[in-house]
């Protein structure tokens, strides 16, 4: 795909790829064309089961984009933005469809949500307005994040009617909770960060 270079050149760092094209851009994009699917399974057929079976691969497919752009030198200014982007538009979809649909434990979804937001949030207008650098995700946040993209799933196979919905419920508990209060704590850390930096920029103005 073609695009317009201004007079100010810019190139991609040491081992990124300057175009848009590439094997682990184009499967996060069939990521993101899977979650019309997704609430069509949900809203449209009414089968919370496969719904969640969708999103549960959803979910544990997160790694592999990023894994191939490493694997195949494929790592790209635009997938570095793309593939996080699509990650947390699943994510908070999803939470939004289950809570419409009346699946899953609401007051664990909102919060959710509400941090997904308020993070969220806080790092676009922080990265827009006042051109802070990228924070690099913690590692209890990943933790964090892959046992909720664990519960999530599981609480909506825990509200189906298939015969095991008992032990999804059950160990969608068993995770999320953890998952939960490391999710808050991070996104405590994050907006410290965020905070700080943004002071240090007043400063030097």
């Amino acid at each position: 795909m073609a695009t317009h270079r201004s007079s100010r050149p810019t190139t991609p760092t040491a081992g990124e790829v300057d175009r848009l094209l590439t094997l682990p851009n184009v499967i996060t994009l069939i990521r993101l064309l899977c979650l019309p699917l997704f609430l069509y399974l949900l809203f449209g057929r009414d089968n919370r089961a496969a719904a969640a079976w969708l999103l549960g691969g959803l979910c544990a497919t997160d790694w592999v984009d990023g894994y191939l752009a490493r694997r195949l030198g494929q790592v790209s200014e635009f997938g570095k933005k793309f593939d996080p982007t699509v990650d947390r538009l699943v994510f908070m979809v999803a939470i939004v469809a289950m809570l419409v649909d009346g699946a899953g434990p609401a007051w664990f979804l909102i919060t959710v949500l509400a941090r997904e937001l308020i993070v969220g949030g806080a790092v676009a207008i922080a990265t827009i307005f006042y051109h802070l650098p990228r924070l690099d995700v913690a590692f209890l946040g990943k933790v964090a994040t892959a046992l909720l993209m664990m519960a999530i799933p599981g609480f909506l196979l825990g509200d189906s009617d298939i015969a095991a919905h008992d032990f999804f419920w059950v160990a969608s508990w068993l995770i999320g909770i953890p998952g939960l209060v490391l999710s808050l704590v991070t996104g405590a850390g994050y907006l410290a960060k965020i905070r700080g930096g943004v002071a240090a920029l007043r400063l030097r103005a």
